[in-house]
């Protein structure tokens, strides 16, 4: 954290009810509100603003200019029956915004934290689980549910009532449309939704709003026609037979890498 703590005094941003534990460490410019609870080992970036009946359980980092809205609880025990105390933590990066009543664990024994990266939105009542990564600029609509041990890429979008079954991946730039029950893995650049989920396509209007060129769009397409919607090769095949026609782009190589590491299995 880039702040000494404030010399001397009670902590001009910390709400007279609020309960800030002696081993917590609150940056002078953070505000707690109202009623909230802050355990301990707990770390409140520069910014920080944490809002009113606020819980942030134990073992928690906050980053720098993060809001934390109304009712969340952060850093609280894992939902895992395994789970016998063990230190553990939760992450959260800079500039991210937790919205009323999201639930986010700690990790266990397992990977030892949760993390959750920098400018990321999570809406309300949002649940991340244990042991969970999600990456940077990354948005997750309402009543969204991750599973543990979920990993989410860089600029994903998952909308609202999504549920993500543990051990999952949503790759970077991935769009996952409401309600959709997740429990394969989705490939980066690709859009999905269902119940079951299906693939539909790619993520074209996200990825040219983030600054791809229409060659790289045009050419993450043509592999996904090639991999995803071709009759007469499974996929192992048909991710060969785009490889033999040449080096694929840093993205294309991204995609392939990604359905190739998969332990799940890979949304068609």
């Amino acid at each position: 954290m880039s702040e000494e703590p404030a010399a001397g005094g009670p902590h001009p941003g910390i709400h007279p009810t609020a309960i800030v534990d002696p081993g917590a460490w609150v940056a002078p410019s953070a505000t707690v509100g109202p009623g909230s609870v802050i355990g301990p080992a707990v770390q409140i970036g520069a910014g920080t603003r944490v809002g009113s009946h606020v819980l942030i359980q134990r073992d928690t980092r906050v980053g720098e200019d993060c809001r934390i809205s109304h009712g969340a609880a952060l850093g609280t025990d894992p939902q895992d029956l395994k789970y016998e105390g063990e230190p553990t933590r939760l992450e959260i990066g800079s500039r991210t915004v937790i919205r009323e009543f999201c639930t986010l664990n700690r990790g266990t024994a397992a990977t030892g934290v949760t993390r959750v990266g920098a400018d990321v939105v999570l809406m309300a009542s949002v649940h991340v689980a244990h042991d969970c990564r999600i990456g940077d600029h990354v948005i997750v609509a309402n009543a969204a549910q991750l599973g543990g041990h979920v990993e989410i890429g860089d600029w994903a979008v998952l909308g609202g009532l999504a549920g993500v079954h543990q051990f999952c991946r949503v790759g970077a730039h991935a769009l996952v449309g409401g309600c959709s029950r997740v429990t394969q893995d989705i490939p980066p650049f690709l859009m999905a939704v269902g119940n079951p989920c299906a693939l539909h396509g790619v993520n074209v209007v996200g990825l040219r709003r983030r600054g791809f060129t229409d060659d790289t769009v045009t050419e993450i397409r043509r592999a996904h026609r090639t991999i995803f919607r071709s009759r007469e090769l499974h996929l192992g095949r048909a991710m060969d037979r785009l490889e033999a026609e040449g080096p694929p782009g840093p993205e294309v190589a991204r995609l392939l890498a990604f359905i190739r590491a998969s332990r799940r299995g890979v949304i068609t």
